[in-house]
């Protein structure tokens, strides 16, 4: 576990003005940013905070963040794109993302529920930076 992190689950981000305020969206989603915290440690991750949320890495590159906003909680998997999605709970993260895709949460039992499906995500996700798969994206003419 990293410190920076217990900051974070403490504080927020502090890349906003309601960091460390009540009005901070870590404060109304800490006990599910704890349960995604406790998953992507146990399969093996390494903690860090990059960007001012926890990021979790396999040899020193990025595969997945967790963060909240004020009305979920999210996964971020960096090269979601690149996963098969057998139970469709990917999305994007935006409308211009190309590779992104996230999970959303809004309620614990939820989270409880699809856990081992998160579990098998990160799984996915740290075997294809393992083996090195990118997005290839052909040049438009």
């Amino acid at each position: 576990m990293n410190q920076a992190v217990d900051q974070y689950l403490q504080i927020g981000c502090g890349r906003c003005p309601r960091g460390g305020t009540p009005a901070c969206s870590v404060n109304r989603w800490r006990p599910l940013l704890v349960e995604l915290r406790r998953i992507a440690l146990e399969t093996g991750l390494t903690e860090e905070r990059k960007w001012g949320v926890p990021c979790y890495t396999i040899d020193g590159k990025n595969v997945i963040l967790i963060g909240s906003f004020n009305d979920y909680v999210v996964i971020s998997f960096l090269k979601g794109g690149l996963l098969n999605d057998p139970h469709g709970v990917l999305q994007k993260s935006g409308p211009n993302s190309h590779i992104g895709r996230v999970i959303r949460f809004t309620d614990h039992e939820t989270l409880v529920e699809m856990e081992m499906i998160i579990q098998e995500y990160v799984l996915e996700a740290v075997d294809a930076e393992r083996t090195g798969l990118a997005l290839v994206c052909e040049a438009v003419p």
